[in-house]
């Protein structure tokens, strides 16, 4: 059966985005065209209208409609902590967990293997942030991989001289989870992170 040039192309449209395969874009794509033409057109406005408001926070490169962003001009932030983070998606991880301080979002990390060094992510620009006598703690809050874990010893050896106190993240077993299901590398870092209860 022959598909529809139109119809091909929205789902070749959606699997270029990540986490979407073929049967999904597939779905998707049927979902559009059995939905009301309004739903359709909600959908496309939504996201030209994303592409066309948000920009990039000159202070801390998080996605805002606003320059600087929500975040770095809410005077009730704690100025003395600053979260260092991967990608947006990080800021709202975060603020679900109450953080009150500030952000600086790198947009990736160091990757040899993807020809991805300091120079090509934010992480000059976290510098000048810090000549301020305002901030007192350096978060590296990115994730637990080998590239987050350069990453954040990167930014440790760069700031380190600064006087500026690093700390990293906490990293073991999630809240739910069965001793006898964890890796051997998450188990000994929740027992190198334990704390007197």
């Amino acid at each position: 059966m022959q598909i529809p040039k139109s119809v091909q192309n929205l789902i070749e449209a959606f699997e270029r985005l990540p986490g979407i395969g073929p049967k999904t874009a597939q779905r998707l794509t049927y979902y559009l065209l059995n939905a009301p033409i309004e739903e359709a057109k909600a959908l496309a406005e939504s996201a030209i209208g994303m592409k066309e408001k948000t920009k990039i926070c000159s202070i801390c490169f998080n996605i805002g409609e606003q320059n600087p962003c929500q975040i770095c001009a809410d005077p009730s932030r704690d100025k003395e902590v600053i979260a260092v983070v991967e990608n947006p998606l990080d800021v709202l991880a975060l603020e679900k967990a109450n953080f009150k301080g500030l952000y600086h979002v790198l947009h990736g990390v160091i990757s040899p293997l993807e020809n991805i060094g300091p120079s090509e992510i934010h992480i000059r620009e976290l510098l000048p942030r810090l000549k301020d006598d305002k901030v007192k703690e350096i978060i590296l809050a990115t994730n637990p991989t080998m590239e987050g874990e350069a990453t954040a010893m990167y930014i440790q050896r760069l700031i380190s001289p600064l006087g500026v106190k690093v700390t990293r993240i906490a990293r073991g077993l999630p809240v739910g989870s069965d001793l006898e299901y964890a890796d051997e590398t998450t188990l000994s870092r929740a027992l190198e992170g334990r704390k007197e209860y």
